[in-house]
């Protein structure tokens, strides 16, 4: 009884939006949420890692910086841009690039929303006009030392670039890793810069939502006067790069700056929206304290001190599946790998029982409200609305997705885990703590 009241509440969090392009070729998606004052602009570009040429890894992200470096008509750096918006009321202010798309939000009081529209408009129209050499040098460090602080310099970092490494293997186009290497970065050039914008940033390879206290009657005319004046681009080249099966396990040891070991295994997974099953998988393996991976590994063997398990849904050629334990200590790391190797087996060989799938979608379902309550950010409505245009060219999907997600059954969930969760599939990083170096003196 209790199923089919979940899935009955599933019609409830719809987004409400209309969609319709400029001339240009922009999307604009907007849906009125007056239960507060605000309102939030969401940009979404179809660019990111997967775009980027050989040689160049690191450069979508590496525009994301220099966008935030002003522009033709709000010249200055980031700080400018940053005290402009936040002057003006700006919360949820970001920017933020992934394998397949760069984006950029602010959620504003809505009688700032035309300033949003234009500072959004002028960085996509006119931004070169002031990117020059010393801006892209400087970026390029802040770019750098983000690659120290995030990776080299973070406990068991470098493990997590090795994983995609081996599941996404060179010439893959997600081989680089999305920050990029240090090489890679120092060869950018101010016409990899010009070039690189001329193809990707142009209204036709972009989408805004805009979610919030406003009129449609009010807010069209703004959107034509902003954005309606800037030409079409050309159109970016297809992504033709294609993901190949792994049909043979890999397991490498690495040594790293860590006080406990830890054993990272990946899979390539479903794409977006491929499998709804997906995500309440990694939420039955370690979705909280009573899923199966927390309650075997550190409640009842206790042999790891945490454990996750999560699936990337925006990777349009196969979304990374990463199951991690940190070794408790005392305890060995193929102690690990042979607990996780287990649990992933029982699922293969049963499926959840009914309760366990009703206690994850519940979880999901929980979370995504929680989100809904934002018009903007991280998985706000906006969010919602842009990641559904440029994965199924539909915002509505939203609430397809969802109610298919609910109706999931546990044989479905069993099908997914057969199909991506295989042995042989499988990448495992084993970190260990590095050796001390012996003494070299001998004594006194």
């Amino acid at each position: 009884m209790f199923a089919a009241i979940l899935i009955a509440a599933a019609a409830l969090p719809q987004i409400p939006f209309e969609k319709y392009e400029l001339p240009n070729g922009l999307t604009v998606i907007l849906s009125e949420d007056h239960r507060a004052p605000l309102v939030a602009v969401d940009v979404w570009y179809h660019v990111g890692a997967v775009n980027e040429r050989k040689g160049r890894s690191g450069f979508a992200h590496l525009f994301e910086h220099l966008m935030f470096q002003g522009s033709k008509h709000l010249n200055g750096d980031e700080r400018t841009v940053f005290a402009l918006l936040e002057r003006n009321g700006a919360t949820n202010l970001n920017g933020t690039t992934e394998w397949d798309r760069t984006n950029y939000f602010e959620t504003m009081p809505s009688d700032r929303l035309e300033l949003t529209l234009w500072l959004e408009s002028d960085r996509m129209g006119f931004l070169l006009d002031t990117v020059d050499q010393k801006k892209l040098d400087t970026q390029r460090e802040v770019v750098r030392n983000e690659r120290r602080q995030t990776l080299e310099n973070t406990p068991y970092g470098r493990a997590e670039e090795r994983l995609v490494q081996l599941l996404y293997p060179d010439p893959h186009p997600y081989f680089g890793y999305v920050i990029g290497s240090h090489e890679d970065l120092e060869k950018a050039s101010l016409d990899d810069v010009r070039n690189f914008f001329h193809t990707y940033y142009s209204p036709n390879n972009a989408a805004v939502a805009i979610v919030g206290d406003f009129r449609p009657a009010d807010v069209k005319p703004l959107v034509e006067k902003y954005f309606g004046p800037i030409p079409r681009g050309p159109e970016p080249a297809p992504v033709t790069a294609k993901t190949e099966p792994h049909t043979r396990e890999i397991r490498e040891t690495m040594r790293d700056q860590v006080q406990l070991a830890k054993v990272l295994i990946g899979y390539v997974g479903a794409g977006p929206l491929e499998h709804p099953a997906a995500a309440l998988l990694m939420r039955i393996l370690a979705g909280g304290k009573s899923s199966r991976l927390h309650h075997d590994l550190v409640y009842e063997k206790k042999i790891a001190q945490d454990v996750s398990a999560t699936w990337d849904p925006a990777m349009q050629l196969g979304g990374l599946i990463e199951i991690t334990a940190t070794v408790q200590a005392g305890h060995a790391s193929e102690e690990i790998v042979a607990a996780l190797a287990d649990e992933v087996k029982r699922l293969r060989d049963a499926p959840p029982s009914p309760e366990e799938l009703a206690r994850a979608k519940r979880n999901l379902e929980s979370g995504l409200f929680a989100q809904l309550e934002s018009v903007g950010g991280f998985g706000g409505k906006g969010d919602q609305l842009n990641y559904y245009e440029m994965f199924a060219k539909d915002p509505g999907m939203f609430a397809k997705n969802l109610e298919a997600t609910l109706a999931v059954t546990p044989a479905q969930v069993q099908k997914v885990a057969q199909q991506y969760l295989n042995d042989e599939q499988r990448v495992v990083i084993t970190v260990l703590p590095e050796q001390k170096q012996a003494s070299a003196g001998g004594g006194r």
